[in-house]
């Protein structure tokens, strides 16, 4: 099992880019023997680009410039391997001219034995210089595979050879063997959409949201449907880019069995993956699909095909009589497969796709986001809200002592105590999940953390408050509620960012007019508050000027305002209820 780090998340995480082995960033260890971009199509068979030297010779230690050129493109990959035997490992290492376009790669135990690009940006030619090692065979040919886009690509082009001088004649013309290309299957195009027909009578269904219409323009649909030793798939989705299902053992990202269709120019390529830890996933040069079928339509992506239920001649394949967690995802594919734009959905349990059929949804938010967001939204909307209105305007109302304490004090601070309990529960939680800190959640787990310190600090503080007439009790008033208020600022700041992370993503915009009418309620009620206490006030001053009758029409007037304010208060917190169970309800639906 993968530790908590990227669900699944989450296993798609995976699929950051690819050209030249399909990465972008021109990181392509993974095809040092083979020079082979693992894109699911085959090379090109006649090339367009050549390699030169101005040297003929070379002795060890020497600087050979190479260079590659020809028409416009993206990826590239460039060795020195011995030319009797292009099969082995590259030879002698390289130095770059420059550094914006080109980088350094290590195969096998050699330094600095490759060059590859270091971005997708158009290019017509690259230089560099190979630095002859002193066992270096006698004669040394180059070779590049170039990549003009996603589809369009030549492995192992031919270079120039050089030797060394006194070396024997090449009497064997150097070959270059063969790659294992992508096994070509037959492709038809549906004519129809799929359909909900036999889901959980004959076959295995995933739908969200659940019992959608997979004819529908919102609607991601899985299905298996057993048929003697093998398993017939669909799969759909809304997606400019591609649509993807993967089985797996656990909840997180790595070991998992993944199936992809890639809309590329308005045509599907059906390619199976395997997810190794974190790695961004190697699409395989050989499939074990069959009967691949597709269709693209008003922005829905549809896809489907044959697998027989064992699959040993494949390795990473999972056998499908066996339980597994089922995830979806989809994302962009210009050219590349880009990560997710949004998190993939999960089944809540493990299940058999060839057993007993079911129809069934999955959820796009881990359990534990989910209880985060709810443990915090109860903390920051209701407990730490009505804790600070209770102490703030209910001194005069609630004056009799209880455990020793006014009861204002004491509800107050089991508020205050509760949203710290809370909070820290919450907080650990995503740290949980990930396995650590997470680079992918921008401001907010910094802002939570503060949220988090302040919290801690708070009670701490008034755990040393001075006696009510000391002459420090002023000053920690102000630093108390200082530090209270920033904390509540910065926590709703914080659920402002939360709301629309990957791993919550709640309903967009709804989420956020919602919160922006809670802080509304919240002020408004604060702001009526303050208004009428400040009206009392002035009602008593205007009484009369004599001190006795001020006192006993200030206790008159506070008693006459102690209803409004219970009422003021039984209605707010009814309102924040309100809120909280639309926000909790929100977050059961992800």
């Amino acid at each position: 099992m993968e530790p908590p780090g990227l669900a699944f998340a989450v296993w798609m995480f995976a699929f950051l880019s690819v050209p030249a082995t399909g990465y972008p960033n021109g990181k392509v260890k993974e095809a040092c023997s083979s020079m082979m971009p693992l894109h699911g199509h085959p090379p090109q068979p006649s090339p367009e680009h050549s390699m030169s030297v101005k040297e003929t010779e070379f002795r060890p230690g020497d600087h050979i410039k190479v260079t590659l050129s020809g028409p416009v493109f993206e990826g590239f990959f460039i060795q020195a391997r011995n030319a009797e035997d292009l099969a082995g490992p590259a030879v002698g290492s390289f130095m770059l001219a420059d550094k914006k376009i080109s980088q350094l790669l290590t195969c096998g135990h050699v330094k600095n034995s490759a060059v590859s690009h270091t971005s997708k940006s158009k290019k017509k030619q690259v230089v560099a210089y190979w630095i002859a090692p002193t066992d270096a065979p006698e004669h040394v040919q180059f070779l590049a595979t170039v990549v003009e886009k996603y589809k369009i690509f030549w492995v192992k082009i031919p270079g120039p050879i050089i030797s060394q001088p006194n070396a024997p004649p090449l009497t064997t013309p150097a070959s270059i063997a063969p790659e294992t290309l992508p096994t070509s299957q037959p492709v038809s195009h549906l004519t129809k959409s799929f359909n909900a027909s036999g889901c959980g009578s004959t076959k295995f269904c995933i739908r969200n949201p659940s019992k959608c219409d997979p004819g529908a323009a919102y609607c991601f649909f899985l299905s298996f449907k057993l048929d003697n030793h093998s398993v017939l798939i669909e799969m759909s989705g809304p997606s400019e880019g591609y649509i993807a299902f993967a089985l797996s053992h656990d909840q997180w990202m790595g070991d998992d069995d993944a199936y992809l269709c890639i809309n590329e120019d308005h045509r599907i390529n059906i390619n199976t993956a395997y997810l190794s830890g974190r790695n961004p996933p190697v699409l395989d040069s050989e499939n074990a699909l069959e009967a691949l079928s597709w269709r693209v339509a008003d922005g829905v992506v549809q896809c489907s095909f044959r697998r027989n239920l064992h699959v040993p001649a494949y390795k990473g394949r999972f056998n499908l009589d066996a339980n597994y967690y089922i995830f979806m995802a989809d994302g962009e594919a210009s050219g590349l497969i880009h990560k997710h734009q949004q998190q993939p959905l999960i089944t809540k349990g493990m299940y058999n796709v060839t057993g007993s059929p079911k129809d069934i949804g999955g959820s796009r938010s881990p359990l534990l986001i989910k209880v985060h967001a709810s443990l915090m939204f109860v903390a920051w909307m209701t407990t730490v809200s009505i804790g600070v209105i209770v102490a703030r305007f209910f001194k005069p109302v609630w004056p009799h002592s209880l455990f020793g304490k006014e009861i204002w004090f004491q509800v107050h601070r089991m508020l205050m105590l509760t949203t710290v309990l809370l909070t820290s529960i919450a907080f650990v939680l995503p740290f949980i999940y990930r396995g650590g800190w997470s680079e992918q959640a921008g401001f907010h787990p910094y802002l939570g953390c503060t949220v988090m310190v302040l919290a801690i600090v708070q009670p701490l503080m008034a755990g040393f408050r001075p006696p009510p007439h000391a002459p420090r009790r002023q000053v920690f008033n102000w630093v108390h509620w200082s530090t209270g208020t920033t904390a509540r600022i910065l926590a709703v700041v914080t659920m402002f960012l939360g709301m629309d992370l990957p791993a919550l993503n709640l309903p967009d915009p709804w989420d956020t007019y919602t919160m922006i009418g809670f802080v509304a309620w919240h002020v408004g009620i604060d702001v009526l508050l303050e208004i009428h206490s400040y009206c009392l006030i002035r009602k008593v001053e205007v009484i009369d000027d004599d001190r006795i009758q001020i006192l006993q029409s200030l206790t008159s007037a506070e008693a006459k305002g102690h209803t409004f304010k219970q009422t003021v208060l039984t209605i707010y917190i009814c309102g924040n209820t309100a809120f909280l169970i639309t926000f909790l309800a929100a977050i059961n639906q992800l």
